[in-house]
């Protein structure tokens, strides 16, 4: 009911606010929701009669028609992929509302899956806080003297990286689709927040945030996009709790356990794992992060308590579980009675860490390159690294640059890397140990290689992600033609890697996109 009531204030402020622009003859403009926060809205793009009144209103947004088949459809059969003409219709729409001592701002994305949402009863999506996605941005800024007051659901960037760094915190990620993987902007999901940014000089800011709750990085539960991690946790608990009664039980009960393999698949076959809920205050995230020019250097520094946006697994409770059936030992091999499983006694657990960041970043040009670095140490409750259900803390850095080289031919290239300390507490048992069996780093290289022709309107470009522990890679061509509003795209998505790497296991969603898209 909250989301239907949601859908029919957004259609009503909609069509309300189109009336009554047109009854008042104010202009329409574009508006870029990622304009500076320390600068008031510009006052000639309001009409005469919005002059006089003291505030200007703006409309903006794109209609957009697209096809994305998907190459190993083709393979099929049966092809399963049925296309109506609202999935392949979307839009955008913003609304700015502004004065010289506020702005209000509205963004709406306006597509099948996220219209939907509203009026689904009960969305999975995993987590209660989740912003509904049809809200782009929403949010109202107040001007006070140097100080700007932000307030609703926004979209927050830290640090300097181009694209997603260790330092950018404040907002998950859709990883429903990765079809727009390489648009960090389009798939950050807003999140309620309050905002403030002084300006304590001519190149100097002081920010603060809260977040009154928390919401991890969404992804698919089912469908072509579910992500592996979540759809092997009962196998995993099941290998996990064999290799765990391997290791208490006496050897020669080993080769018994090891037979009651199918029996543990099949008691395990609902196993239920729930998310918790971080939609209360006690998923609080706040932050502070000050920014300054020195010469020609630009460096910030930053501090933030929150939650990370991937949840860990654990189950708790094995030992007991296990103790119940070591218990029934006798029976099975005096009476040949099979032992009666009793899950109950296990807890599976999916927990979002609390985490402590202190962050810096840095920015320069030299020789031409626009030099980006970031570096933050990330400080969990586990500490000495011995605690199963916590991850160990960790540091993570960025490094990159973009430049123009030859022949017009723009690169933008970074390399992101998470390092894991006190590896070696880390278990080897996945049930025991959230952590375990996962690398001790992460690094992923990006880079975007473009070119421009006939006077800038066809650009040619091919973006690459590359998982280097993971062998896993995502490469997108695309051919972009714009004559003022409009532009046409005709692109490819590829993925390879290993089948249970983050990228290499979307192998088989290997796509064709062609689009045409205007803008007002």
């Amino acid at each position: 009911m909250l989301r239907k009531i949601l859908l029919l204030i957004t259609l009503a402020f909609i069509f309300s606010g189109s009336s009554f622009a047109q009854e008042f003859g104010f202009g329409f403009d574009d508006y870029d929701s990622e304009e500076d926060a320390g600068s008031a809205p510009a006052s000639g793009s309001a009409s005469r009669l919005g002059s006089n009144l003291g505030f200007s209103i703006k409309m903006g947004g794109e209609i957009a028609f697209e096809m994305t088949p998907y190459v190993h459809d083709f393979k099929k059969k049966e092809n399963g992929q049925q296309l109506s003409f609202w999935d392949m219709a979307s839009g955008a729409l913003n609304f700015t509302l502004s004065s010289p001592y506020m702005e209000a701002y509205t963004a709406f994305n306006l597509n099948a899956s996220s219209i939907s949402e509203l009026w689904d009863a009960s969305p999975d999506l995993s987590n209660a806080s989740y912003t509904p996605l049809i809200i782009n941005e929403a949010f109202l800024r107040a001007f006070i003297g140097p100080v700007n007051v932000e307030a609703g659901f926004r979209k927050l960037a830290w640090g300097k990286a181009d694209g997603l760094g260790p330092l950018d915190v404040t907002n998950p990620l859709d990883y429903s689709d990765l079809r727009n993987i390489s648009d960090i902007n389009s798939i950050k999901i807003a999140r309620p927040m309050l905002h403030l940014a002084w300006n304590t000089g001519d190149f100097s800011k002081l920010e603060t945030v809260f977040i009154p709750n928390f919401a991890g990085h969404r992804f698919a539960r089912d469908g072509r996009w579910a992500a592996s991690q979540y759809s092997s946790m009962a196998a995993l608990a099941t290998t996990g709790i064999m290799d765990r009664a391997t290791e208490l039980i006496p050897p020669m009960y080993a080769p018994m356990i090891q037979s009651m393999g199918p029996m543990f698949a099949s008691g395990f076959s609902n196993f239920s794992i729930t998310f918790p809920d971080t939609s209360t205050l006690n998923y609080f995230q706040t932050g502070l992060r000050y920014t300054t020019t020195i010469g020609p250097v630009d460096i910030g520094g930053q501090y933030f308590y929150g939650n990370l946006f991937l949840p860990d697994f654990s189950v708790k409770g094995v030992d007991a579980f296990l103790e119940n059936i070591f218990s029934q030992i006798p029976a099975f091999v005096g009476l040949h009675i099979p032992p009666t499983l009793h899950p109950e006694l296990l807890n599976p657990q999916i927990k979002y860490n609390r985490y402590h960041q202190i962050g810096f970043d840095y920015a320069q040009v030299v020789f031409g390159f626009n030099l980006r670095a970031e570096f933050a140490v990330n400080l969990t409750e586990d500490l000495a690294g011995d605690d199963g259900s916590v991850r160990n803390p960790f540091i993570g850095w960025s490094f990159g640059f973009d430049r123009e080289l030859i022949w017009g031919i723009y690169a933008n290239v970074q390399i992101n890397e998470t390092i894991r300390l006190l590896n070696n507490k880390v278990g080897s048992n996945p049930v025991m140990d959230c952590e375990a069996g996962t690398d001790a780093t992460s690094t992923r290289l990006t880079m975007q290689i473009s070119k421009k022709f006939l006077r800038d309107a066809l650009e040619s470009k091919v973006s690459f992600i590359w998982d280097i522990e993971n062998s896993g890679c995502y490469i997108i061509p695309a051919v972009v033609w714009t004559m003022g509003g409009l532009s046409a795209e005709l692109s490819a998505g590829i993925f390879a890697g290993k089948e249970k790497g983050e990228l290499g296991q979307y192998w088989e969603n290997s796509f064709i996109r062609v689009g045409l898209k205007y803008s007002f």
